[in-house]
């Protein structure tokens, strides 16, 4: 199929298909004329990497995981998934000690802007 029905398929944009291209996580056929050719496993395999990317997951880790997820071959697999947990593992506490300090700035500015509703005597 065409990168037009493949988006719609996806829910990607043909841009971000085109994106997943240049970033070696997608490797789509090629028509005679030199259009894209996506076929069904490419489609499934857009659906993971945009799960991923809506996780939040960096693109080097997507690309770190996804031969693995492919070929589905037990060699190695055990290693490769423990060590991709574990930098799963470590993005969700960097993330988490983010949103940390976030809360942390929300919570005085949500001070601040009750000291400032108070009427000054």
């Amino acid at each position: 199929m065409k990168i037009g029905e493949a988006s719609r398929l996806s829910g990607v944009s043909a841009r971000s298909l085109r994106h997943y291209e240049d970033e070696g996580l997608i490797v789509p056929g090629r028509f005679d004329n030199g259009f894209r050719d996506y076929c069904r496993s490419t489609i499934d395999r857009v659906l993971v990497i945009r799960s991923f990317l809506e996780s939040g997951l960096p693109v080097r880790l997507i690309r770190e995981v996804l031969p693995g997820l492919a070929d589905g071959s037990a060699a190695g697999t055990d290693a490769v998934c423990a060590e991709f947990l574990g930098e799963v593992r470590s993005y969700r506490d960097r993330l988490a000690a983010r949103i940390a300090v976030l809360g942390e700035q929300q919570a005085a500015l949500d001070a601040y802007l009750r000291e400032a509703g108070r009427p000054h005597r």
